[in-house]
């Protein structure tokens, strides 16, 4: 007896045991990126996959060549910009003279003569320090104008948390930005053309310049690549976007990759320290794959359980069905259990009762899908069938609305008091006349 109830006791703690060690099946595992602050977006909903950190202001390194690379591509895809890509831009002594001994550099020199495209390959693709300064200088007046109206261009971009003192990112400390306002920036850039197909390149040749033979250019994005760092870190499918490091920002990437139709933008920041500057490309690489793997587009809207509404004024029937207008794509968690997961919800809008007529397909409430707080989908809900409306009721309706109102009310009281004054009235009088002609009849037969 004593072993059996040993055994019993044994087993029951290795089952409990057991069970709090059970994972739920939809819990999405946390990739833990090894980096300061990290950002995944989905490019096409602009819905977060994963987030580290991602309002922290940290230093930005060369990613603030971003900001410079929209700035400039504005100017030239303006109908009347005062920019072209062939346009010619001269270097000038003020526009190198905050290079440093240790900035990232194309060579160019004082009197040096580029064209636009070409400078944009040295910043993007080189990380030339000192490409943001000649723009600022030959098109803006100055580099501090540039870096003003870098500035504003972010606030309009609802950037909080980001600000600018240089074109090149060297480190100071009121040269900041977050993986949020930086995603913001990278996702307006991506917008025009030529940004995509400059930071994306694997190599470019500079034609020879008045003063330089040709340039060729490679990029810095392991991703892409392998001149620099070897095959073992390219990835498939990645495009762009811009590296960046210095000792206080350590090494960033900004990267988008896609996959089966998806794109994703990511943003590292702080991913080990300026001399190990490969484990941004490790950690974008794992980010890449967990967005990929964990996350997918589904339905969620289930057409086999529909909501419906009373409907007033008919005889043929109280409520009527309703159906979301479309069934959308969402983006979620391949394995997320939408009847349990507490960060998943489908909020109803639809009124206590409306009244008929209905029409068929007519708008009467919507759907709100939200997960982890943010609203992913507002679905129309529409009638599944129309309803008439009754006369008779709607009649009705009509009349007790109006003895309900409160004048009218009033009023029927009044008048009910009338009448009630004016039967006693009628009794009184009737009265008063019976009595009054008895006297006269008695007073004649004397």
């Amino acid at each position: 007896m004593k072993i059996r109830r040993f055994l019993s006791v044994f087993l029951l703690i290795a089952v409990l045991i057991g069970l709090m060690g059970v994972v739920p099946a939809n819990a999405l595992e946390d990739p833990d990126i090894q980096a300061g602050a990290a950002l995944l977006v989905d490019a096409e909903t602009g819905h977060v996959l994963y987030a580290k950190n991602e309002h922290e202001q940290r230093a930005q390194a060369s990613l603030t060549k971003i900001m410079v690379a929209l700035l400039v591509l504005e100017e030239v895809d303006k109908p009347d910009g005062t920019m072209t890509l062939d346009e010619e831009i001269t270097a000038t002594a003020r526009s190198l003279s905050n290079l440093t001994w240790d900035s990232s550099t194309a060579n160019i020199k004082v009197g040096e003569t580029m064209t636009v495209e070409d400078l944009l390959y040295c910043m993007l693709l080189k990380s030339a320090n000192e490409v943001g300064d000649i723009f600022g200088e030959a098109k803006w007046g100055s580099w501090e104008n540039l870096v003003a109206r870098m500035n504003q261009r972010a606030a309009e971009l609802g950037c909080v948390d980001t600000h600018f003192t240089n074109t090149s990112g060297l480190d100071d400390p009121q040269h900041y930005s977050s993986a949020w306002d930086i995603y913001l920036i990278t996702r307006e850039a991506m917008t025009h053309p030529t940004f995509m197909t400059v930071c994306s390149s694997k190599s470019h040749t500079v034609p020879a310049t008045n003063m330089s033979d040709a340039r060729e250019l490679h990029t810095t994005n392991a991703l892409l690549d392998n001149w620099n760092y070897g095959p073992d870190y390219m990835y498939d499918g990645a495009a762009g976007v811009k590296t960046g490091s210095t000792p206080e920002a350590g090494s960033c990437l900004v990267s988008t990759a896609r996959r089966d139709d998806r794109t994703v933008i990511s943003v590292v920041l702080g991913a080990g320290e300026t001399w190990n500057d490969l484990m941004r490309f490790s950690e974008t690489t794992r980010l890449f794959d967990w967005g990929f793997d964990n996350w997918d587009y589904q339905t969620v809207l289930k057409e086999d359980q529909p909501v419906s509404v009373n409907v007033e004024l008919s005889k043929e029937t109280n409520s009527v069905f309703l159906y979301p207008e479309k069934n959308p794509l969402l983006l979620l968690p391949r394995d997320l259990d939408t009847e349990n997961d507490p960060d998943f919800s489908c909020v109803y809008d639809i009124p206590d009762s409306v009244d008929a007529p209905v029409k068929a397909g007519q708008k009467l409430g919507t759907v709100t899908i939200y997960y982890r707080g943010e609203e992913y989908a507002k679905v129309p809900l529409l009638a599944a069938a129309g309803v008439p409306m009754s006369r008779f009721l709607e009649a009705r309706r009509m009349v007790e609305q109006y003895v309900s109102h409160s004048n009218v009310k009033l009023g029927l009281i009044l008048l009910a008091v009338c009448v009630v004054l004016l039967i006693i009235w009628l009794r009184l009088v009737l009265r008063g006349k019976q009595r009054g002609g008895s006297r006269r009849y008695h007073g004649r037969t004397r």
